[in-house]
């Protein structure tokens, strides 16, 4: 019994560690109904207000237009563990939620000069588990339920401007404003109830250029800065006892992103594009979250060991005609953390993910649809000290819906 408990409290010890891991979810993958269903292949095309996120120099050359669209996003999970030796035997499902994001992107024309404005989610995801699915304590008699969810999201404030050098060269430059929010619920390694909930803001900016070959083929490049977002707020542990509660301060990072891509028009009606997108994960090697109590502070660190990734990304558009458009995407997205980081409140795959989606185009209103699906690779982690052990799964739907006008 002693060389178990002495297990089993290193195991909560190092979920007690890791208290704001994040995965492939913590960037949005399309942003964009339009882009969702070319698979978020845009760098290169970026000819829609979203260019503020995907290539600010993509807002040159366009007519102001006014964008509103929502997005849903919604998980689905599994983690097993049998441990005969320990008699754990785990086989849970996460809840079926929605996270939903409203988005609103405007871009005014005003000859060789663009200026833009987006407020929208370039960052989030969530995951709830049944807590009486979850259960480590099977030593213990009348063992409590914990509750087991995170969210985790960002809105970006984001005031762009493009201008076009030539007919064939644009430039393009946005500031993005953070202000994320993050909640977590699971069991401490004390045995009580964990709850958190913090905030906070930061500040990037985003770098773009488009260089159009011919009437064609256009180029495109994209450089998003680290944006460090000081995160404060409250954390909370709860018994049958007693309740206790901490200050926590933490920074966390959206690292450095690089986008390249290119866009062919095979056709008046016909676009193919492909982008290679990386992202600099491998910033994220420890990460540090400050606890004050009664004017004491005590730091825990938690082990991330993330690689870098590179997404390869590939999307097409065709026009059936002045008022119908259709869409299809590929993209394949590597998992950033590796088994001996991972945990069920942040799944971490490598998935293999097909968009689609159409739209309706009027004189000058239009209606998007994008939707993708996310198809997780398995994952089996054995034990390491900093992660949970067992097989890890995960596949995500996600739908954006959107409408639009254009001011001619």
């Amino acid at each position: 019994m002693r060389i178990f408990t002495k297990w089993f409290m290193t195991v909560l010890f190092s979920l007690f560690m890791i208290n704001s891991v994040m995965a492939n979810g913590l960037n949005l993958n399309s942003v964009g109904a339009r882009a969702l269903g070319m698979g978020g292949a845009f760098v290169g095309l970026a000819d829609d207000p979203t260019a503020i996120f995907w290539n600010p120099a993509g807002l040159s050359g366009q007519n102001t237009n006014l964008m509103f669209f929502v997005t849903d996003v919604m998980p689905y999970g599994s983690y097993k563990l049998d441990n005969d030796d320990r008699n754990i035997h785990i086989d849970a499902k996460t809840k079926t939620n929605h996270y939903v994001s409203p988005n609103i992107f405007f871009n005014y024309a005003m000859g060789d000069w663009s200026f833009g404005l987006g407020i929208f989610v370039p960052a989030g995801l969530g995951v709830e588990w049944n807590g009486e699915d979850i259960n480590f304590l099977t030593f213990l008699p009348n063992a409590p339920l914990y509750d087991w969810k995170s969210k985790i999201g960002a809105y970006n404030f984001s005031p762009a401007v493009s201008y076009s050098i030539n007919e064939k060269f644009s430039i393009g430059v946005a500031l993005n404003i953070y202000y994320a929010m993050f909640e977590m619920d699971r069991m401490a390694a004390n045995l009580s109830q964990y709850s958190e909930e913090s905030t906070g803001t930061g500040f990037g900016a985003t770098i773009g250029l488009k260089y159009n070959i011919n009437d064609k083929i256009s180029l495109g490049l994209s450089y998003r800065t680290p944006v460090n977002v000081s995160m404060d707020g409250t954390a909370t542990y709860s018994n049958r006892l007693s309740t206790t509660e901490k200050d926590l301060k933490r920074d966390v990072t959206w690292p450095t992103w690089v986008g390249g891509g290119m866009a062919i028009h095979i056709s008046e009606k016909w676009v193919v594009t492909l982008d290679a997108q990386y992202t600099n994960w491998a910033e994220f090697q420890n990460l540090i979250t400050d606890y004050t109590e009664s004017g004491t502070t005590e730091a825990d660190t938690a082990l991330m060991d993330w690689d870098d990734a590179i997404q390869y990304r590939v999307g097409t558009e065709y026009r059936f005609s002045d008022s119908f458009a259709g869409r299809l995407g590929y993209y394949y997205d590597p998992a950033p953390a590796p088994n001996s980081t991972l945990t069920i409140l942040f799944p971490s795959s490598t998935n293999n993910v097909i968009t689609g989606g159409f739209s309706y185009t009027g004189s000058s209103i239009y209606a998007d649809l994008g939707i993708e699906y996310l198809f997780g690779s398995e994952r089996v982690a054995d034990y390491s000290g900093t992660n949970m052990a067992g097989t890890h799964q995960m596949d995500v739907f996600a739908f954006s819906i959107g409408v639009g006008y254009v001011f001619k």
